[in-house]
């Protein structure tokens, strides 16, 4: 029998895909890479054509199988899979960390960088090889063969470390649930998500309602359950994740590998010459160094906490008691109704998903000339998954979008687009055309009832639809820095941010908006209440994130394997000159904050208020030239969506603002002024 995963089929045959053509497939494709590369490297007299894409092509097929594998982790986990998929991590892991210490590799590169041909080579070319001599440098090339051989070590025990991280959060979120017998005890929900809990317990056979910590059903139950008892036993169980308590204390505890992953990153940034993991991060990034972004943060600190003192104020005075963590969502709904008169249970009846979808494509076909069209294919890993073929205003092909949009267990939590195949043009002349995957956890449809989105969920799908069109609009041919590839990760939010803007205009909304009962449009009385609410308690949301960035940030710059409890001592340390809001001493959000202990976020989650300021600086030209200007759609497209990670996003956002970036723009989106 074929294996699917060996396939040179352009898009991946995921319906063909079993457990057992893992590990058979990554060995034969490491086997090949190997043999391969050692021919490469006997050249002696080096040009691109010899040197740089070669070793594009001969990685293509195991980047490719691989970031199959990995995907299908992260949205249809099951036992035989991870199996599979966590034993094949170490060699893929160890491959690379020694393609990085290859010091053959690293000469022919240093003597391509050297050449007279090299100053003949375009910015796209150069920056290739730049940032591959950067890169090899930054993974210890230059180090002795047993400080490498530890290098590689470490590398290997954090794949490992991290993997284990996102299982441990998977499973206990999974782990838990809670069922209802009594009606009564579900007043105040919204109605698809209590008949989504019914559906849930006849699946497993029990009588009741099944309620469990899955993004759509726990975000409900916060903001909308009149049980105080059931919002805190939900809050107690999310909040305790992975860790040494709660209801499943000790059982995927995340503890002790938190600590690990930072005494590794910790020996790691120091074995290539940093002092701390933090300074290691910034190397690859715009930020210059740890004290320009802990000033950045401390000022949007200093701006935004008054604000956010007044808006609890306002809350404490409203609720009926002293408010605890599991009544903050609640009350803050329940006085938002009360002051705006707006109800996010009634917006959602005006944001059914397929006429979100059909909204947002409009609104890229008017700023950006593109299409984009459904089409029908077996070749997909769930049965809800869609597929969408993108075109230019010329009719032609530019990429193809997946989306898997619904929650259900054994998918990870959360909201990502996963950069699956970047457009690269071979040596024949033909070009490898980008593949994105957009995944999300909202309510599955139930019976005739469509899914419905929460306003905040039309931003969730603009934000990562955003992140597609910078990976799927390049025109860029080298697959290295084409679409969101090596572009700084302080600023690969900047077009995801940048699109969420579009979900508080009006005559977007008209386009995104159609009720599910009337198929009316979003009321303009109702539209400018939704409106005048936008910037409720942005002050406390801005505060969280900012919380987040300072912990994760200081938490990499200052950790020292010596003291004891230091995530806890950070974070506190933090929240006390950050946070208005006081959090239970039994919350353990570290253990499940999947950012930095999983994914690319690692001294970097200040990134998304980084990136912020550039996206909505970028949005305020479209308010001061008009949202649907032509000239100002297309500048933003060949400076942002376009280049890849060709030219440093700060020279990018000069040639479209005229000037650097401010932060005033960010503040006034916020109602921060």
């Amino acid at each position: 029998m074929s294996n699917p995963l060996l396939t040179k089929k352009e898009l991946p045959q995921f319906n063909a895909i079993k457990p057992n053509h893992i590990t058979p497939a990554i060995n034969k494709l490491l086997a090949n890479c190997q043999k391969e590369l050692e021919s490469l490297l006997k050249q002696r007299n080096v040009s691109w054509n010899s040197l740089m894409e070669p070793l594009s092509e001969i990685h293509e097929p195991l980047s490719k199988a691989w970031g199959i594998i990995d995907h299908l982790s992260s949205v249809m986990d099951n036992e035989k899979l991870r199996k599979a998929h966590d034993k094949c991590l170490p060699k893929i892991s160890a491959y690379y960390t020694a393609l990085g210490h290859n010091t053959k590799l690293y000469k022919l590169t240093q003597k391509l960088r050297d050449s007279t041909e090299y100053k003949k080579y375009d910015v796209a070319q150069k920056k290739i090889i730049d940032n591959m001599l950067r890169d090899f440098k930054l993974s210890g090339v230059t180090l002795t063969p047993k400080k490498r051989a530890e290098y590689a070590e470490l590398q290997q025990e954090l794949s490992l470390l991290t993997n284990k991280f996102s299982h441990n959060v998977l499973d206990a979120t999974y782990g838990w649930h809670k069922l209802v017998t009594n009606r009564k005890e579900l007043k105040g929900l919204p109605k698809h998500i209590i008949k989504q809990s019914k559906i849930e317990a006849q699946n497993r056979k029990m009588t009741g309602w099944i309620l469990t910590l899955a993004q759509p059903t726990y975000i409900a139950v916060m903001t909308y359950a009149d049980s105080r008892k059931l919002r805190k036993e939900f809050y107690y169980a999310y909040a305790t994740r992975a860790s040494e308590v709660g209801p499943n204390a000790g059982t995927w505890d995340n503890s002790q590998i938190m600590q690990a992953i930072l005494e590794k990153r910790l020996k790691l940034a120091k074995l290539i010459g940093f002092d701390n993991f933090a300074e290691l991060s910034l190397a690859t990034k715009m930020a210059h160094n740890g004290k320009e972004v802990i000033n950045f943060l401390n000022k949007l600190v200093k701006a935004a906490k008054p604000y956010g003192k007044k808006e609890l104020e306002t809350l404490q005075s409203f609720a009926p008691f002293k408010l605890e963590a599991w009544d903050l969502a609640y009350y803050s709904e329940t006085l938002k109704q009360e002051k705006y008169a707006v109800s996010e249970q009634e917006l959602q009846e005006y944001f059914p998903l397929d006429q979100a979808l059909d909204g947002m494509f409009k609104l890229v076909k008017k700023l950006f000339d593109i299409t984009i069209r459904e089409i029908k294919t077996n070749n997909i890993w769930h049965k809800d998954v869609k597929v969408f073929e993108v075109y230019d205003k010329n009719k032609k092909l530019r990429s193809t979008l997946f989306m898997d949009l619904y929650a259900r267990p054994g998918k990870r939590n959360g909201a990502w687009m996963n950069d699956f195949q970047s457009r690269h043009k071979h040596l024949n002349g033909t070009i490898k055309l980008p593949i994105a995957f957009i995944v999300c956890n909202f309510t599955a449809p139930t019976g005739r009832k469509p899914t419905t989105l929460l306003h905040g969920d039309v931003e969730t799908l603009f934000h990562e639809f955003g992140h597609s069109l910078q990976h799927m609009l390049t025109n860029i041919d080298y697959e290295d820095i084409s679409g969101i590839n090596g572009i700084p990760w302080d600023a690969v939010e900047l077009p995801s941010q940048f699109m969420e803007n579009w979900c508080w205009e009006k005559q977007v909304i008209n386009t995104i908006s159609r009720h599910t009962k009337t198929q009316k449009k979003l009321p303009t009385k109702l539209f400018n209440r939704m409106l005048k609410a936008k910037n409720f308690q942005s002050s406390l949301q801005m505060l969280r994130q900012l919380e987040f960035s300072l912990f994760d940030f200081k938490l990499h710059m200052q950790f020292n394997p010596k003291k004891t409890d230091q995530i806890k001592n950070v974070l506190e340390t933090i929240r006390n000159k950050v946070s208005v809001i006081s959090t239970p001493k039994f919350n353990r959000f570290p253990n499940s904050f999947l950012h930095i202990f999983a994914g690319g976020y690692a001294a970097g989650y200040y990134s998304y208020k980084w990136a912020e300021v550039l996206s909505t600086d970028a949005f305020a030209a479209f308010e001061e030239n008009g949202i649907f200007d032509k000239k100002t759609a297309q500048s933003f497209m060949h400076n942002f969506l376009e280049p890849g990670g060709s030219i440093d996003p700060a020279i990018l956002f000069k040639r479209f603002r005229g000037r650097k970036p401010k932060i005033d723009a960010l503040l006034k989106h916020n109602g921060i002024a």
